[in-house]
């Protein structure tokens, strides 16, 4: 039995090394050009000059805030609407057998679509000269496709909330319905024994089972909306931009001195799906020693 477990951890040991080789050197160098170490143009003095100037200079403070606050209400706001829509499909359809297959079938299909396809599959169908616009016009609701709501490359993000809450309700969905079943019908019944309604069912028993799940999903889908780049990218506008778009845009200025603010970014941005992480684990570890 130690002869197996000594073969294991040595056959692991090799790729599990470069790996985290990989990984965390990626994240030191990262590090390290984000203190404005750059021996390729000969600079290898360490200091914070590039954290100062994304947050405060005059040049970049206002796009770094703006954009801050861009990916705080697009994440908020993508992550609640797509996280109540699946919990309210999830308790539709829960007792119907048909319809729970269907879904099922639905959510499965859009769970592995990538980000990319869907902000394309936004573009077609909601900008102005998309399937929409075009629907509207052609039967009178709206005299041109330009009278169509701006949707997708709006100043607020719809068109970006719109694709994430397609894209992670499916998430959701699938983590709420394997919830639900094992927990069963027990516990309502009981409730609804005591003279509880709809709403208090689901007030006082539903949500307190579910929450737990539901909280730690909505911070897997937060941080990973937090620092997508391909969405906003396709769906976002020039100004104000989010904070992953803005920073692949310093590391496409040819001038190299903008590297280290794009990397600064770049450590900010990671910093804060880091926490959110942190949290996650550690929500999950007190849900395992409860139980």
């Amino acid at each position: 039995m130690g002869g197996d477990r000594l073969k294991i951890v040595l056959s692991l040991t090799p790729p599990l090394l470069i790996i985290g080789t990989l990984f965390f050197g990626g994240i030191l160098y990262g590090f390290l050009q984000s203190l404005g170490y750059q021996p390729a143009i000969q600079k290898y003095d360490i200091n914070f000059d590039a954290y100062y100037n994304v947050m405060f200079s005059e040049r970049y403070a206002k796009l770094f805030w703006s954009g801050l606050a861009l990916n705080l209400w697009v994440s908020f706001v993508s992550t609640f609407l797509a996280a109540a829509f699946a919990l309210f499909g999830a308790l539709t359809i829960r007792k119907t057998f048909f319809a729970k297959k269907f879904c099922n079938f639905i959510f499965s299909l859009n769970l592995p679509m990538p980000h990319l396809v869907v902000a394309v599959g936004m573009i077609f169908v909601f900008s102005q000269s998309g399937l929409l616009a075009r629907f509207f016009t052609q039967i009178g609701f709206i005299a041109s496709p330009s009278e169509f709501p701006i949707l997708v490359k709006d100043k607020y993000g719809f068109g970006i909330i719109l694709a994430y809450i397609w894209k992670e309700a499916a998430f959701f969905f699938i983590i709420l319905m394997s919830v639900l079943q094992s927990l069963g019908e027990n516990f309502e019944e009981l409730a609804q024994s005591l003279g509880a309604n709809k709403w208090q069912r689901f007030r006082y028993v539903i949500l307190p089972l579910v929450m737990p799940n539901l909280f730690s999903a909505s911070i897997i889908v937060f941080a990973f909306s937090f620092g997508a780049y391909e969405v906003p990218a396709i769906l976002g506008v020039n100004y104000p931009q989010m904070l992953p778009v803005m920073a692949f845009e310093f590391f496409l200025n040819p001038d190299l001195n903008a590297r280290s603010e794009g990397m600064a970014l770049s450590m900010i941005i990671a910093m804060i799906v880091m926490i959110l992480v942190v949290i996650y684990f550690w929500l999950t570890q007190a849900k395992i020693r409860k139980d």
